[in-house]
């Protein structure tokens, strides 16, 4: 049995014209060669798996190449290349720093720089997870880092770079690695499936690629796990089972049922799918990420930001033509919300289930108004039981009276024996349509008419439970004013902090209801403030309440003096 290598070792780019996704840092590299302009420190930052190490392979086996390529590609052919495919070069040194982070060994790498290359001009020095080396370790690796002899190179690469000093950055040349595109994953799957014999199609490709997350590794690691479970023949179906991902089909089903009003069907597919053993909120995600296709698709010029393959692109563009925008913008944000507030939730199935129904009552399927429309309303049958003859003469006038003809409603198909969602929405449609808006007049009214509309507005207050607001309004004085053709209601309250708070909170809303109860709309509500010297001064302490009372009663004043009390 030959030995096994997987696809990402196998497969691992060992030029710069095999690397992927990272075409700007590749000729960047080449240039710099073909230069003679070498720094002696470059740092490699970005997520995992998009080629950080295997640029640094690359870019040190093309800079000791004794025969390279005119654009700078290494030959592997020549004695440093041979020896560094064998893995017995003695120019390129890699050191994970994740289990050599202490001072101790920055201080073996600091004597093993002064050897000098014994192949090639370079000696290379690549420290993978540069992040994980300690505060001390780097402290104790500056000054190498700085001014390292002539022959040493550093290359330090990382996923996490604002773990790493200030220092450290300032000597060194930073390139960002980006996530590698769906598109270039694709098309190198696609390669190495030919080269092993693998049949598959490109949705399976895409959702290895999706899978991946921007990472070429992971990619490959998620093709050997495939072709372990399906064989050389791959399906799409078995693809999905295997990885666990909710198929396309979940989704377009979804919106067809939201553009039908069916909740439903919603309901059943979102229990289908839990009983399956998918994660819940990666269903909000997936299905908020079908709606934002749909919304890339709605615009024809927005094609590059679709990552699907050419077949589901059909299948979005009739989705999309079926769909408005206003419905889809509306649909995104109650899906976002529930991923927001799903963690949140007590009990998420229901959080979920809610939001399923709110979708299913965004838009009203136009089969079902259609319906509502063509289907003529049929007079319900009732059976009467055999009545008295002295009854027959009040039937006879009932029936005269019932069957006069009244203004009728259209009312809503039933579906089966329920009505359906937009029977029901059209219903209530009908019911605001019918609700009349209180007739207002542009006529002057007089004053008495607007003081005996004003003092019925404190007692709606009260029958509403704000019994402050009622008081405050009962006792304020009112003036009245006419300026041109509007008449100003200005009614004065005690103190200027409830003055502040009707203005902004019930000035706009005691206009509107003083307008509906006179009957005209010219009429501007003022609230003002009772001047101090109009204030009636309130007694405070008992001496007070003594003299006021004993001023308004001449019979309390002589019961004081006659018994010689005191009103202390």
């Amino acid at each position: 049995m030959s030995e096994y290598i997987v696809s990402a070792r196998k497969y691992r780019p060992d030029s710069f014209e095999t690397l992927i996704g990272q075409d700007t840092i590749a000729q960047t590299l080449k240039n710099s060669i073909i230069r003679g302009k070498l720094a002696h420190a470059y740092l490699f930052c970005g997520p995992r798996g998009v080629g950080k190490t295997t640029t640094a392979r690359i870019f040190a086996k093309a800079i000791n190449c004794a025969n390279p390529s005119e654009d700078m590609e290494p030959c592997g052919k020549c004695e440093s290349c041979i020896s560094f495919q064998e893995g017995r070069s003695y120019c390129i040194h890699e050191l994970d720093a994740a289990s050599n982070n202490g001072v101790e060994d920055i201080k073996n790498l600091m004597d093993q720089v002064q050897i000098p290359p014994q192949v090639g001009k370079y000696s290379v020095y690549i420290i993978d997870e540069v992040h994980m080396l300690s505060t001390a370790a780097f402290n104790a690796f500056l000054k190498t880092l700085e001014e390292p002899p002539a022959h040493a190179i550093f290359i330090l690469a990382t996923t996490e770079k604002h773990k790493i000093l200030p220092t450290i950055l300032s000597r060194c040349q930073t390139y960002d690695f980006n996530r590698i595109s769906i598109p270039d994953m694709v098309f190198n799957l696609r390669n190495i499936a030919a080269k092993e014999d693998v049949k598959i199609d490109d949705e399976s490709l895409h959702v290895i690629a999706q899978k991946a997350d921007g990472a070429m590794r992971d990619a490959l690691t998620i093709f050997d796990q495939t072709v372990a479970f399906c064989g050389t023949d791959v399906k799409y179906e078995d693809v999905i089972r295997n990885l666990g991902v909710l198929d396309y089909d979940y989704s377009f089903a979804l919106v067809e049922y939201f553009l039908a009003g069916d909740y439903g069907k919603a309901l059943l597919t979102f229990d289908d799918i839990l009983s399956k053993g998918f994660n819940a909120l990666h269903f909000c995600a997936a299905l908020s990420s079908h709606l934002r296709d749909l919304v890339v698709t709605k615009n024809g010029g927005l094609d590059s930001l679709l990552e699907l393959p050419d077949s589901l692109k059909k299948r979005y563009v009739d989705q999309a033509s079926r769909c408005s925008l206003k419905f889809l913008y509306d649909a995104l944000g109650v899906t976002t919300a529930c991923e927001a507030g799903y963690k949140q939730a007590v009990n998420p199935r229901l959080h979920i289930e809610f939001a399923l129904m709110k979708l299913s009552f965004l838009m009203k399927a136009p089969q079902a108004t259609a319906v509502a429309q063509a289907t003529p309303s049929v007079p319900e049958v009732k059976e009467v039981a055999a009545a008295p003859k002295e009854n027959v003469v009040k039937q006879d006038a009932q029936s005269q009276q019932e069957t006069t003809p009244r203004p009728t409603r259209k009312r809503a198909a039933k579906t089966g024996s329920a009505l359906s969602l937009n029977a029901i929405l059209e219903e209530e449609e009908s019911k605001k349509e019918e609700k009349k808006a209180p007739v207002v007049s542009d006529e002057l009214p007089d004053d008495e008419t607007i003081l005996k509309a004003w003092k019925t507005i404190p007692e709606e207050f009260k029958t509403m439970n704000q019994i402050r607001l009622a008081n405050t309004l009962e006792n304020a004085t009112v003036e009245i004013e006419t300026a041109g053709d509007t008449k100003i209601v200005t009614f004065k309250v005690s103190n200027a902090s409830q003055q502040k708070w009707i203005q902004e909170n019930r000035l706009l809303t005691l206009e509107g209801n003083l307008q509906k109860k006179v009957g005209a709309s010219r009429i501007r509500l003022e609230v003002g403030v009772i001047p101090m010297e109009d204030k009636e001064i309130q007694p405070y302490t008992d001496q007070e309440k003594a003299t006021a009372l004993m001023g308004k009663n001449g019979e309390v004043q002589n019961l004081i003096k006659d018994f010689g009390l005191e009103t202390k």
